[in-house]
């Protein structure tokens, strides 16, 4: 396992990052990073021997905060915001077909697996139930309680 960035390395946060229950000071679920913010990488190791981990500082805000690799991205690497990000969960917003077959109805639940930032417009791959669709951002909306508490099912 190779890091992909080096002690001073300036990176972004690519998507926002919320307490864990391990920042100092905070409250679990607490917002300690907005996505875009940059910071610079102060230390790289390992969680349970397949994660890297680095520990970021962020000179805005005064503290260090630890990411994982795939929430970070080379601050000078070309930057196109999205509304959803990976783990997002998110609904069709009407039914969704692939060669004239329904496979997604209006309303189902789906969770964003990336974000195709190389693609323009962009495009989400989300996951609805066993089916992974590449779709723009037209098609999706947040999930609204009911959906998320009613007969929908959300897969974790």
């Amino acid at each position: 396992m190779k890091a992909q960035f080096d002690y001073g390395a300036e990176v972004r946060v690519i998507r926002a990052i919320h307490d864990d229950g391990s920042f100092p000071g905070k409250q679990r679920g607490d917002l300690l990073l907005r996505k875009g913010s940059i910071g610079y990488v102060r230390d790289v190791g390992v969680f349970l021997q397949d994660q890297i981990i680095y520990q970021v500082y962020f000179i805005e805000l005064g503290y260090t905060v630890g990411c994982r690799e795939q929430e970070l991205v080379a601050a000078d690497a070309p930057w196109i915001d999205s509304v959803y990000e990976f783990g997002d969960w998110v609904a069709a917003v009407h039914g969704l077909s692939v060669r004239g077959e329904l496979v997604v109805r209006g309303g189902d639940i789906g969770q964003v697996m990336s974000v195709r930032r190389d693609l323009v417009p962009i495009r989400y791959e989300v996951l609805f139930g066993d089916r992974l669709l590449q779709v723009p951002l037209e098609v999706l909306r947040w999930p609204l309680a009911q959906e998320r508490s009613h007969g929908v099912e959300v897969q974790a």
